[in-house]
């Protein structure tokens, strides 16, 4: 049986084990988790792997909000040789790992969250939306392009927080690169492959998603909230907004004040 349910993990660790195999994906927030002594930060670009009868436990910022899947190994649908997907599904759950999603992924996910806040009671969709995210993984984790080594992966979410850390003053590929520990060439391929996007279009992202949210809650200037956001003058980011995001300064300010 595959169940699955969004939740918010405790501020306080909390240790146990269970009879099924389990993912834990991020949804909003940071948690920490540790399943068989072995450590896991676990952002919104990631997904956590529990085998059955794994002792772990885990804990989360209080903004925290995972997405859990249940899969129980005995179910007669999985448990048989002649179920076409059998062999692949449980070979994911062979041992306790995380897997970085990437944008597709990611964006599956964070539609299934929205779904589930949506429709609470609609335990079918959450099946189906559940399976597809199972299923959409178990594909990722047996493609030979997934098995590519940890040491090469970067997690969008920390770059992200890298960004913000420095959000007011220029921010170069080289300088999240070295954030990385890789060179320019290989960052560049590997965080395009992550997060599906090159790094240069994250950092406009992201600054235009602060400057956005900054202009919707605050009193601020436009002047002041474009050097906040690292942008060289007021007229880049109007510019900016204007054509990545379809709108002004001013029109944000007034939806704000309407609000």
């Amino acid at each position: 049986m595959l169940q699955s349910k969004l939740l918010k993990l405790p501020t306080a660790a909390h240790q146990h084990k269970h009879e099924h195999h389990q993912i834990v994906v991020g949804v909003r927030g940071e948690a920490e988790l540790s399943v068989d002594g072995t450590g896991s930060w676990l952002d919104t670009w990631k997904a956590c792997f529990v085998p059955t009868e794994a002792s772990h436990d885990y804990c989360g910022d209080d903004k925290n909000h995972v997405l859990v899947i249940n899969l129980d190994p005995l179910t007669p649908a999985f448990n048989t040789p002649a179920h076409a997907d059998y062999e692949r599904m449980m070979r994911i759950f062979e041992r306790p790992r995380t897997l970085q999603m990437d944008n597709r992924l990611q964006g599956l996910v964070q539609f299934a969250a929205g779904e589930f806040d949506r429709a609470p009671d609609n335990h079918t969709l959450q099946q189906h939306l559940a399976a597809s995210i199972l299923y959409c993984m178990a594909d990722r984790m047996t493609d030979r392009k997934a098995e590519t080594s940890n040491r090469y992966s970067v997690s969008p979410e920390a770059i992200r927080r890298y960004i913000f850390s420095n959000l007011h003053r220029k921010i170069t590929v080289e300088d999240m690169a070295g954030e990385a520990c890789l060179s320019v060439s290989r960052f560049h391929e590997v965080f395009r492959e992550a997060a599906g996007i090159t790094p240069h279009q994250f950092l406009l992202r992201t600054r235009l998603d602060r400057a956005a949210e900054l202009l919707a809650s605050t009193s601020l200037s436009v002047s002041e909230i474009s050097y906040r956001t690292g942008f060289s003058s007021q007229s880049a980011l109007t510019n900016a907004l204007r054509k990545y995001k379809g709108t002004t300064p001013s029109r944000l300010q007034v939806r704000a004040a309407v609000a």
